[in-house]
């Protein structure tokens, strides 16, 4: 699991108008009609087709451990696609997304500056570009490491230069050691 793929997602799903499924029963019967199917269902969630029309028919209500969370993901990875776009896109043009984090974060800056690595806690709202390129990251499957320096350019540009306005050598900053990471559109 990622970090910051499953934070953004989190933020994106506050944007849900309806609730997922919570049972197994109706998330498998939700998956299978997604997917028009019980056995690519099966194939995805690796267990038999014969299990799957089991949970669709309520014969087995309560799956293992393992299982729940694979299928609990599943489901809300394909849950209300629309809101979900919407959402996004107003994040990526107008509202721009919220970052809250406890993180050592510290610079790259000319010499006789202060630029030790400190934990920090900040609540930083990133401009509506960072937003839109965290999201084309994680649609292209960008790895965490890419997601994290976006995130590092966003709080460099809006928290350490002020949009311009202060710390102009600037050249680079380290985020490290996430203690807390929460996205917020």
């Amino acid at each position: 699991m990622s970090l910051f793929g499953d934070g953004l997602d989190a933020a994106v799903q506050k944007a849900f108008t309806r609730p997922a499924p919570k049972s197994a029963p109706a998330q498998m019967r939700y998956l299978v009609k997604q997917l028009k199917g019980t056995k690519p269902v099966a194939q995805m969630l690796r267990i038999s087709q014969r299990t799957v029309e089991r949970y669709v028919k309520d014969q087995i209500k309560k799956p293992r451990p393992a299982l729940a969370v694979r299928l609990e993901h599943e489901v809300k990875r394909r849950w209300q696609p629309q809101i979900r776009a919407k959402a996004r896109q107003r994040a990526a043009t107008t509202g721009g997304i919220v970052v809250d984090t406890r993180a050592r974060i510290g610079y790259t800056a000319p010499v006789g500056s202060t630029d030790e690595d400190r934990i920090r806690h900040l609540t930083v709202a990133l401009p509506p570009q960072y937003a839109a390129r965290l999201f084309e990251a994680q649609e292209h499957g960008a790895t965490e490491q890419r997601l994290r320096q976006i995130a590092a350019e966003g709080l460099k540009e809006v928290y350490f230069q002020d949009g311009g306005r202060r710390a102009g050598q600037l050249e680079h900053v380290r985020f490290t050691d996430i203690e807390h990471l929460e996205f917020d559109l």
